[in-house]
Parts: structure tokens; C-alpha cells; sequence
């Protein structure tokens, strides 16, 4: 069998401090409206207890929207380009055929790391009052960067972490993982009811209060506590926003 055209690269994310190991990404789902306050925010209602959630909202981008070097686009076809912080779940094994047990959910994880959900805010607005599907506000070039990984062994207990957003020295983000609506094991039993969860996903889990504006020029420092802090700029894109 010939290839057509030549095979582009398969995206890879750099593992920890070890030197040259990456980590080739398969997939990207995205979990929205998984802080209370962030969908508070977003306007849409909050649950008041576990047994109140109902489902959880789910979307994807492309593997190759992951942006690893920090230098990010300002993209095109938007005037309101959002910053949203989010924990990034990186799957290392295949999940069993099936339903996923959240009991043994973690064991499916290689690492996590800390990225940016970037949304073209208007365009996303623009399709919910529409109500079509929210892809070109969410899935588009650069629209998703990432830190290096770090193995799950070395972070502990995620969940006792927290999330904080710097933009130009200002936190403009803080969030406890506590404060998930769903939790990892949670989210990855809810993914299994709807994909086949494979090594080389990602996961980010979704993003607390206090998502806003960036432009060009603008410096971003995002951490999540004691695992791994990851800068980056905003440059200028390769057409007029508007």
C-alpha cells in the first residue's frame, strides 16, 4: 500500500524531566461545565447534589490542536479569543470491552498535566443560540495547549490539587480538583458509555470560574500545584481576527 500524500506527524506531548520520552496522542475529549461556578458563570444551572448531576457534557478537538512549545496563534475567525485552565488526563492502557467500573478507572492512567481549553468564545455563543454543535468554537487550530506530562506515580493524590491561572502576572483562574462535578474515575466511566477509550487519549476535565479574555501579546503561566506549571505567550495569528 502507497500513501497519496505524505502522512503528517502524530501529535506527542514530552514526558516529565526524562530526556527525549514523548507521549503520542490518539484523541481529545473535553469535559464541559464541570465546576459549578464556571457554569454558573456560563449560565447554565448547577447541580445541588451528586445525585442531581445527570450527564455530563462532552466534546473533542483534534489531536493535532495541542499546542506543547507554548506559542499560540491568536486565531482567525474570532474577536473573543477565552483562556479556560483545565487538569489533562493522559491514558496509558486501553479500557476493557464495555463499561468501564470507575473502581478501576485509574489504573488505565499514565500521567496527567495541566493545559488551556481555548474557546472563540462568539462563535461558540453564536451556535448555542442556534443550537447547533459548538465545533468551531471549541475544535480549531492551536486550540488546545499542553504542558509536559507527569507519570501519575510521581503527582500523588490529584484530587487534593488545585488549579491557577496567570495571565500577564494576574490570576485570572484558582480552582480546587475537589470542586469537580465529576471526577476522574467518574468521567472515564461516562466516556466508556459513549467511545472506546484507548491508550494515547487525553482528557481535560474541565475548567473552574473566571474564564476571560487573551490577546496577542499577552503571557500565561498555568499550574497545577506542586506537579507542574506551564508558560506560554499569545502571538500574533496569520489573519485578521475579525
Amino acid at each position: 500500500m502507497t500513501d497519496v500524500i505524505a502522512a503528517p506527524p502524530q501529535p506527542r506531548i514530552p514526558i516529565g524531566s526524562t530526556d527525549g520520552a514523548t507521549f503520542p496522542v490518539r484523541r481529545i475529549h473535553c469535559v464541559g461545565r464541570n465546576f459549578a461556578e464556571h457554569a454558573r458563570e456560563m449560565g447554565a444551572a448547577a447541580p445541588a447534589s451528586k445525585a442531581s448531576r445527570g450527564n455530563p457534557v462532552f466534546f473533542c478537538k483534534p489531536a493535532d490542536a495541542l499546542v506543547v512549545d507554548g506559542v499560540v496563534p491568536y486565531p482567525r475567525g474570532t474577536t473573543e479569543l477565552h483562556h479556560e485552565i483545565e487538569l489533562v488526563v493522559a491514558l496509558g492502557a486501553d479500557a476493557p470491552p464495555g463499561l468501564l467500573d470507575p473502581a478501576h478507572a485509574e489504573a488505565l492512567v499514565f500521567g496527567y498535566a495541566v493545559g488551556l481549553d481555548l474557546t472563540r468564545r462568539d462563535l461558540q455563543a453564536a451556535a448555542k443560540a442556534k443550537g447547533l454543535p459548538w465545533d468551531t468554537g471549541k475544535a480549531f487550530d492551536d486550540s488546545a495547549p499542553v504542558s509536559r506530562l507527569v507519570p501519575a506515580a510521581e503527582c500523588g493524590d490529584i484530587s487534593t490539587r488545585s488549579l491557577t491561572l496567570e495571565i500577564n502576572g494576574e490570576v485570572r483562574q484558582h480552582g480546587k480538583l475537589a470542586d469537580l462535578i465529576w471526577d476522574v474515575p467518574e468521567i472515564l466511566h461516562e466516556l466508556s458509555k459513549l467511545y472506546a477509550l484507548r491508550a494515547g487519549d487525553l482528557v481535560f476535565m474541565g475548567t473552574p470560574a473566571g474564564v476571560g479574555p487573551l490577546q496577542p501579546g499577552d503571557r500565561f503561566r498555568a499550574s497545577l500545584d506542586g506537579v507542574v506549571e506551564f508558560d506560554g505567550r499569545i502571538v500574533t495569528g496569520d489573519s485578521d481576527a475579525g
